[in-house]
């Protein structure tokens, strides 16, 4: 879409979409919750957690991590983020905690192919009386991504991933994506793939120091992409409705 042929107006509906992500996201500052519902992340995984159990159902599925650091004033009913998957904690037992994970969510992330004792980045929902190390992260996975080549560059390890179009339209190079929960950068954009680039700590304290080639990777992308795309899809209905009003 031609942004120089818009109008004030428009450019100014924009700046508004934006503003008001922004505004919604310093007034979770007291709350720490998104709108009253959805709990937001950094993208900083606090330790990894192990799987101790996976017991499937014809609807849903509990899954039973064990844990340290995160159990810190965790309570039932608080969100965790697994692998970057949001999850309710249901209940709690010493250092674990169990969550129901329905089954949409298993086909469409890369939780579906967890493993007992495999390890699994975690996180607390943010408490916003510190700073930001990450990106906001909403838990929401986009879809799975694939990683095709893995590989150590001098002081960093280098990944290519493979995905869908509907997520590298996201994308862009420099900004954020989220990978197993972990805040990255982007390095460069492929046809089919991205490049993302870590170093040695993230390597070694996350699923990514153990993760293989074909090994399979939760993706979220930055949500303000998502905001200005939505308002681009506005704009078009809106020009839409007011040509067939015309005819």
């Amino acid at each position: 879409m031609d942004i120089v042929n818009w109008d004030l107006f428009e450019i100014w509906n924009l700046l508004f979409g934006i503003s008001d992500l922004l505004f919604r996201l310093v007034r979770v500052r007291k709350t720490g919750i998104w709108e009253g519902r959805i709990y937001m992340f950094a993208g900083i995984i606090e330790e990894l957690g192990e799987v101790k159990s996976f017991k499937k159902g014809s609807s849903k599925c509990v899954i039973e991590i064990e844990g340290k650091k995160i159990f810190d004033g965790l309570k039932i009913g608080d969100s965790v983020s697994v692998n970057g998957t949001c999850l309710t904690v249901s209940s709690l037992k010493e250092k674990r905690f169990f969550s129901d994970i329905m089954t949409e969510t298993l086909k469409k992330t890369a939780l579906g192919d967890i493993s007992i004792s495999e390890k699994v980045n975690l996180e607390r929902a943010l408490v916003f009386n510190s700073r930001l190390g990450g990106h906001f992260v909403s838990g929401h996975i986009d879809g799975a991504g694939i990683i095709v080549n893995k590989k150590k560059d001098k002081n960093s390890y280098l990944f290519q991933i493979k995905t869908s179009s509907d997520i590298l339209k996201y994308l862009i190079k420099n900004g954020s994506i989220a990978v197993d929960g972990i805040s990255l950068t982007v390095m460069d954009i492929l046809k089919d793939s991205f490049m993302i680039s870590i170093i040695p700590h993230t390597f070694k304290n996350t699923t990514l120091g153990f993760k293989n080639i074909n090994s399979k990777v939760n993706l979220e992308t930055d949500m303000i992409a998502k905001y200005v795309e939505n308002f681009l899809n506005q704009k078009k209905r809106t020009k839409n409705s007011r040509l067939i009003s015309l005819l």
